[in-house]
């Protein structure tokens, strides 16, 4: 988990996510800017694996026919994509469409945002993993390119290749994923906020403004209240 070392006002910020997901790389810059203002955010940031392709081919598809097939041709494709390169431009991100040529399986990608996690290091790995797919275009199903971006993030990279090239963990995530399905998650990103409120789609950085000017006022006022409250209590005998 990535957030605050005190824990005493923290409030946990539960994010589902896919690596592939356009609206979820959008959905993270708008938060990551509301975060940069409220730099005493109360946040306790914890990544969850969603899978968009759960039955994609482990060796991942080709860009082009997997868009093409999805959407019914190369026009629909085209169609279906303008919104998302026109939010990623209004959101200031360089995003190359055209330069990422696979579609990977991205259980392996959730595996190692797991592992970052351990560590300390998700947000870390998921700004890693956006990067590397929408703007350089890398392969994030190929074991090498996850461990490349395992060592950038400060993981140790040879023991990332090694549990890759196993099935450590990939269980669990196909488990929490469906678990997510199971409590109603139909689509990425969604936020969770305080384990009570989810907040689906890619928000803008001033309604995570509001949240969390909302969320520092609260707690201001309750330990105000607090602090009454002790000044009220009678001496002890």
């Amino acid at each position: 988990m990535d957030g605050l070392d005190t824990m005493e006002q923290a409030v946990k910020l539960d994010i589902l996510s896919d690596p592939i997901c356009p609206w979820c790389y959008i959905g993270k810059t708008y938060l990551d800017r509301a975060l940069e203002q409220r730099p005493g955010h109360p946040f306790v940031i914890e990544w969850h694996p969603f899978q968009l392709n759960p039955d994609m081919p482990v060796a991942g598809m080709d860009r082009r026919t997997y868009l093409e097939t999805k959407f019914g041709g190369k026009e629909a494709a085209v169609k279906a994509y303008m919104p998302v390169q026109q939010h990623a431009d209004q959101a200031g991100l360089k995003v190359n469409l055209e330069g990422i040529k696979v579609t990977p399986n991205t259980l392996k990608a959730h595996r190692l945002i797991h592992w970052a996690g351990l560590e300390g290091k998700q947000t870390a790995v998921v700004s890693a993993l956006f990067k590397a797919y929408f703007v350089d275009g890398r392969d994030i199903g190929d074991t090498d390119t996850l461990a490349d971006i395992a060592d950038s993030a400060g993981l140790d990279a040879s023991v990332v290749r090694k549990l890759l090239e196993g099935e450590a963990d990939a269980a669990e995530i196909q488990q929490r994923d469906q678990a997510a399905r199971q409590m109603g998650v139909g689509s990425v990103p969604t936020f969770i906020v305080a384990s009570q409120h989810a907040v689906p789609g890619a928000q803008s950085t001033e309604m995570w403004l509001k949240v969390i000017d909302e969320i520092i006022e609260n707690h201001a006022q309750a330990a105000a209240v607090d602090k009454t409250d002790e000044e009220a209590e009678p001496p002890s005998a």
